[in-house]
């Protein structure tokens, strides 16, 4: 049998943001509107991750609202403040707390103008769901969210929120190596298994077994998606992409040329999303951003040093580098 298959598991830690004690602040304002709706806007760039996703989902809870009658506005420079770049898996922890903090601080100022209209002392005694303002212990009493907020227009309140989240992070001391560059951090362990042909050199990723750690996930789906994504990365950067530069120039610069992974190519992947309570996220919630990547590369090169015993050391693994190794270690035998 020329195709022999093996297992490899790469573990990782990942802290989130900018780190070092590097500024990493970010900020949202969110307005609610005389019918009980509320405009969130941040400057987190959403590419693809689902970030705007998850603010509407925390500016939602967070009031008390529908997800539907929440809408975000992001990278607008002319109406959105500064949350930072759509990096370091940074957004649902840093933007997400900032929308956090701006929602409660518009949602206070509501409260305190309905709190005379439902009869109670403090805003304490308030509560919020699925658009509806009522008493603490006594659901009945209660008034909607848009007769509300049209109250308050009316007696001259602005129901605007700002809200400012930085990280806690110290830069380490080059003295002790003592600090807290990076708060918090995201977990992950991945397997793989592949297969690997001893007479062409191919490798196929058979199945990936993702295991995160994402503090609390604000939506499943999301996470199953991240995790999927940077699968699909990894394994592209573990045995396809490549840039090929001639005189500073990129030679290889079409899909014909520079090879990323097809639905052909994928395995089957199974995530496994691990829950903790991050304290000082939106909810308990971290980030998936990047560490559903950075495991995927050495698992899969243990997998292939476990099918057939040699340890390819530069990317990607192709099928030629497959062969050269395999031969010098048949001739190392003789």
């Amino acid at each position: 049998m020329s195709k022999k298959r093996g297992t490899g598991m790469a573990c990782i830690f990942y802290g989130t943001g900018y780190g070092n004690g590097f500024p990493d602040v970010s900020t949202a304002t969110v307005e609610i509107h005389d019918d009980g709706t509320a405009t969130v806007h941040s400057g987190a760039v959403d590419c693809g991750q689902g970030s705007s996703t998850i603010l509407a989902q925390i500016a939602a809870e967070e009031l008390g609202i529908p997800y539907e009658w929440v809408t975000v506005i992001t990278a607008d420079t002319d109406t959105t403040p500064d949350a930072g770049t759509t990096a370091a898996t940074r957004q649902t922890y840093a933007s997400g707390n900032a929308v956090k903090i701006a929602c409660r601080q518009a949602r206070d100022v509501l409260f305190e103008h309905t709190r005379t209209l439902l009869g109670v002392n403090t805003i304490a005694g308030l509560a919020a769901r699925e658009g509806i303002i009522y008493v603490r212990g006594y659901p009945r009493k209660q008034i909607s969210y848009s007769e509300a907020a049209a109250r308050a227009r009316l007696a001259g309140c602005r129901l605007v929120g700002q809200g400012t989240f930085v990280t806690h992070t110290t830069a380490v001391d080059p003295e002790t190596g003592q600090g807290a560059p990076y708060w918090p951090y995201a977990f992950a362990t991945q397997i793989a298994e592949v297969e690997v042909d001893t007479e062409t050199g191919e490798v196929r990723v058979l199945k990936l077994i993702a295991a995160h750690d994402v503090g609390r996930a604000v939506n499943r789906l999301g996470v199953e998606g991240q995790i999927e994504g940077g699968i699909a990365q990894g394994l592209g950067m573990a045995l396809l992409e490549k840039v090929h530069l001639q005189q500073g120039r990129i030679v290889n610069n079409s899909f014909s040329t520079y090879l990323i992974p097809t639905v052909l190519d994928m395995p089957e992947i199974q995530p496994l999303i691990i829950e903790s309570n991050e304290p000082t996220g939106p909810y308990g919630a971290k980030g998936v951003g990047e560490p559903a990547t950075i495991p995927t590369v050495p698992a899969i090169i243990n997998a292939i040093y476990n099918a057939v015993g040699v340890r390819i050391r530069e990317l990607p693994v192709t099928p030629e580098k497959i062969l050269a190794a395999l031969r010098e270690k048949e001739g190392g035998k003789k």
